[in-house]
Parts: C-alpha cells; sequence; structure tokens
C-alpha cells in the first residue's frame, strides 16, 4: 500500500505478489496503465455476487498429484502452485501462492498414470509457473517424461515476462539439450499487451531463438487492458518481432473476483473478425473459449460464419480458403 500509494485499509479477498523489479516498471507506468490493471488489486475485486471459483471446471477433471486430465491424449501437469506474479484477472488465483512449498514432486504419482493411460503423448507443464522452478528440478521433470516416451512437451509461462533475467544461457542450454528428446519441445508464453514487451524483455525472449523449440503466445482478452483489434495488431506485430507466434487468444474466464474483466462474446468476435482483416493467417491465434462445464476450448469464433461491414454472411457449410 505504502509502495503503490494504497488506501491503507485495502481489502483484498485474493494475495498480491509482484517482484520488486517488476513493481517499479509498474509505478512507472501509472496507475491508468494497462500493467497496473493487471495487477494491481481493484475496488472491483470485492463484487463476489458473479463468477465461478472454478471457471473451467479444472476440479472435475482433476486426478490428484497435480494432474488434469481434460483431454483423451494430453494432460495438464502442475508442478508448483506459484507464479512470479499473481494475475488479478487469474481463474487459478485462488490456489496460488497459498503456501511456502514451491515443488510438487509428484514426479512418481505422474510416472504412474502415463503407463495406465497410454494413449497420453502430451504434458502441459503448468501451474502456477513451470519456469519459477529451479533448472534441477526442470531437468528431473523432463528427464521422467522422457522416460515415459512423451512425445509432446508443452511449458506455459509468464515467467519472461515478469522475470526476464530468468532467460539465462543456462536456460536455453537446458531447451536446446532436451529438444532433441523429444517430438516437440514447446514454449507457450502469456502475454496480454505489447507493453509488456519492453527492451529487456525482448532481450530476453530472442536469447531463445538459439533453441530448437517452438515458440508460441497465449493472450487473454481482458477489458480496459487490450480489448480492441488495435491493442491486438500491436500486441501480435511486438510478438513476432520477438520471433514466437501468436496461438492463443482466450475469451476470458468468468472468475470470482475478476468480473470487471469480462466482456461479452459477441463483443470479443467483433475484435477478432477485426483482426481477422489485418493479420495475416499464419499469425492469427486461435480465438477460444473455455467452457464453465470442463469439457475444455472451444472455438469462439466460427469461421463458417462471417460479419462483414454489419451484414452477416451465411457460407452454409460451404467450404471456403481461410488465408
Amino acid at each position: 500500500c505504502d509502495y503503490f500509494d494504497l488506501p491503507q485499509k485495502f481489502e483484498l479477498n485474493y494475495n498480491c505478489f509482484i517482484p520488486k523489479n517488476f513493481a517499479d516498471k509498474i509505478k512507472k507506468s501509472g496507475a491508468d496503465s494497462v500493467l497496473w490493471k493487471q495487477f494491481i488489486p481493484q475496488p472491483q475485486e470485492q463484487h463476489l455476487e458473479t463468477g465461478l471459483l472454478d471457471p473451467i471446471g479444472d476440479k472435475i477433471h482433476a486426478k490428484g498429484a497435480g494432474i488434469i486430465h481434460r483431454y483423451h491424449n494430453r494432460i495438464l501437469f502442475t508442478p508448483t502452485t506459484n507464479c512470479p506474479i499473481i494475475c488479478r484477472y487469474c481463474f487459478r488465483k485462488n490456489e496460488l501462492s497459498s503456501h511456502d512449498k514451491i515443488f510438487n514432486n509428484n514426479l512418481d504419482q505422474l510416472q504412474t498414470y502415463l503407463a495406465n493411460n497410454p494413449k497420453i503423448n502430451e504434458v502441459i507443464l503448468t501451474g502456477g509457473d513451470p519456469l519459477i522452478l529451479s533448472n534441477s528440478k526442470l531437468i528431473q521433470i523432463l528427464e521422467r517424461l522422457h522416460i515415459c516416451k512423451i512425445k509432446f512437451v508443452r511449458f506455459h509461462t509468464r515467467t519472461p515476462i515478469i522475470l526476464p533475467s530468468r532467460i539465462d544461457q543456462e536456460l536455453v542450454t537446458l531447451l536446446n539439450h532436451f529438444s532433441s528428446r523429444f517430438q516437440r519441445l514447446i514454449l507457450a508464453l502469456h502475454v496480454n499487451h505489447q507493453e509488456e514487451i519492453d527492451e529487456e524483455v525482448k532481450t530476453a525472449l530472442l536469447r531463445l531463438r538459439e533453441c530448437h523449440i517452438d515458440k508460441l503466445t497465449q493472450t487473454v482478452l481482458l477489458k480496459g487492458v487490450n480489448n480492441t483489434t488495435n491493442d491486438l495488431v500491436e500486441l501480435f506485430y511486438r510478438v513476432l518481432e520477438c520471433k514466437f507466434t501468436p496461438y492463443y487468444l482466450h475469451h476470458p474466464d468468468q472468475v470470482k473476483g475478476a468480473m470487471h474483466f469480462h466482456l461479452p462474446l459477441e463483443e470479443g468476435r467483433e475484435i477478432y473478425l477485426g483482426l481477422r482483416n489485418r493479420m495475416p493467417g499464419w499469425a492469427l491465434p486461435h480465438y477460444v473459449v473455455d467452457h464453465p462445464n470442463g469439457h475444455g476450448k472451444q472455438f469462439a469464433f466460427n469461421p463458417e460464419t462471417l460479419e462483414f461491414s454489419g451484414q452477416l454472411l451465411n457460407l452454409q457449410g460451404k467450404k471456403v480458403s481461410l488465408t
């Protein structure tokens, strides 16, 4: 409260955690900035009459030991529930940083589960944020997945944005080493606005050019942060400068205490349609929405129904080339 000049009696329904270096960036950007809106508690968080505690149905598909099995051939694995920062819109913020234990060493249980489910060929490391773990912990996880003959490993991370110093030569060497042990090693970076990618972050991201890995991004569409076509176009071209490819644009989840970030699906579709008209197809992310019943991601934009200049064109099932 002192550092950000907030009211001393500011009530928190959800934990607040911000590294000092990133706090400096937020403070410099000011109270009206997109950084402030994403990470500094707001009075709207007190409105708990709407939204869900488990907005994408994680608990429905939780198998214990940090495993979430929502799709038949891939699982989520959370080796940590801690993040380098707590985003105020996060759909898992009720679980984050709730204890001091950083590493959930459930690798034996993970190996047993994979052995009992041989159709699984991809493990998505999420959390929390797997890249806040030490390199030695990451090696333990990747070695175990290699033993289990997993083909695809995906890291979901916000760490390079919040702690760019984490992308050092040791991590680059580690990722390069394991890239040959899997068919694909993928890093999916969570980034929401071009202001998050300053020169320090860009330099860190470009270090990953040395890695033989797939570099993707995922972005959450947030009211008051990036809910214009211009915002997203600027972000995605900035991402491309850093040699990453836009992968997912998430419609915001219905998170209790974060509904002030939510916007109607129709508004999101209009924004995405504008994005389609201004971005090449190879740089256009999938616009998706997570269903609260845990059924996973669904396309939020139907390419068979396109809207131009306010007129609805129904293609009636005809195949079209989407370039």
